[in-house]
């Protein structure tokens, strides 16, 4: 049977790599449906034209279809719709607001409710065969410890609108397996740029710390933030997220599971900081600056904005929670997917942010 894909989040820089990566695994493809925006039409065309360049020789067709995941029906219209209902067997919603700065109305509304809106629209779909929702291992909130695949237990907080919003939808789309649907869920850790090239297209996550030690480069030397910790920042290459989903979703004993795409060993955020250090400037870091006085730092604007660095972001190195993702590690056996080493991808991942670091398109608008 031919496989006709459905993405949502497009055009963005996990979908057009996950729909490289699919081409190149699936035989059965044969069409790929793009949800756009109405405003991100040129640039989803582009991003196609894209595509297509490095797959030269293949006959997959494209089509953009002009709609919205927060509309009901998400705003495709009717004629195209009912096609589409009885054509797509393979959706993979990745439409999201990542952003741990987002306000708890755009959060409530993209995350949250346009996900609902997915949910009610896959059931309608005739040939469904597979349903891959992208959440976060992070849904776990300030939950500590060991942290399963197979749990989904709201925690007693969560650390901004972004983890919040994330679980809900989740729960959300978890509710789809007793209803028969063909769910997979996939669980990123925090994503970096690709393991070998660095390549990314936006520096968030750790590349906050990459932005705070590169504008304070003045200095003598390099100071801890914080005292040194065994808490782990779990971090993961681009590549190992695409070629993992894109193994999994076609996986058929994937069905009905949710996997933490994470890494097995993670480093502590005192091995990170050092990394990033020894890397940028050839030495180890000395003295230290406390916690508490980073954050009253942080907490204003002009410093942030100077610093390149979301507050929010320094609570995920003093979390103490870690991910057992040995669901995705016994699915993934065989495959030759194997999460690499974040040390290994240090040198790549600096080198690419000091050759881009000064272009706007990279940074991130600090709130």
């Amino acid at each position: 049977m031919k496989h006709n894909y459905f993405f949502t989040g497009f055009p963005g820089f996990i979908s057009h790599q996950l729909i490289k990566e699919l081409l190149k695994k699936d035989d059965c493809a044969d069409k790929i449906y793009l949800l756009v925006l109405p405003h991100q039409v040129m640039k989803a065309e582009e991003d196609i034209k894209s595509i297509q360049e490095s797959l030269a020789g293949s006959a997959i067709q494209f089509e953009v279809v002009q709609g919205d995941i927060t509309k009901t029906h998400l705003d495709i219209l009717p004629q195209p719709n009912v096609k589409l209902r009885t054509e797509i067997t393979h959706v993979f919603h990745l439409a999201a607001i990542y952003d741990l700065a987002v306000d708890e109305k755009a959060a409530q509304l993209v995350n949250v409710r346009g996900t609902e809106n997915v949910n009610d629209w896959v059931k309608g779909l005739v040939q469904l065969e597979r349903y891959v929702y992208f959440s976060t291992a992070y849904v776990a909130g300030t939950r500590e410890g060991v942290l399963y695949e197979n749990e989904l237990v709201k925690p007693s907080s969560f650390k901004n609108h972004y983890e919040r919003t994330k679980y809900d939808a989740e729960v959300s789309v978890d509710r789809l397996k007793s209803e028969g649907v063909p769910v997979t869920i996939i669980r990123p850790g925090i994503v970096k740029g690709h393991s070998k090239t660095g390549e990314t297209v936006k520096f968030d996550g750790p590349y906050f710390i990459l932005n705070f030690l590169d504008r304070l480069s003045f200095l003598p030397f390099n100071p801890y933030i914080g005292s040194k910790t065994d808490s782990v920042v779990n971090l993961v290459p681009i590549d190992y997220i695409i070629q993992a989903t894109a193994y999994l979703a076609l996986y058929k004993e994937g069905i009905g599971k949710t996997y933490h795409l994470t890494d097995p060993e993670p480093s502590t955020a005192t091995e990170i900081y050092e990394l990033f250090v020894n890397e940028l400037f050839k030495r180890n870091p000395r003295g230290m600056i406390p916690m508490g006085v980073s954050n009253l730092f942080l907490s204003i604007k002009p410093v942030r904005t100077y610093l390149g660095i979301e507050k929010e972001a320094m609570e995920y190195f003093t979390w103490k929670g870690r991910f057992d993702c040995s669901a995705a590690q016994a699915d993934l056996a065989g495959s030759g997917i194997v999460c690499p080493r974040f040390r290994d991808g240090v040198p790549a991942m600096v080198e690419f942010y000091l050759k881009h670091k000064h272009e706007q398109n990279y940074q991130i608008s600090i709130k």
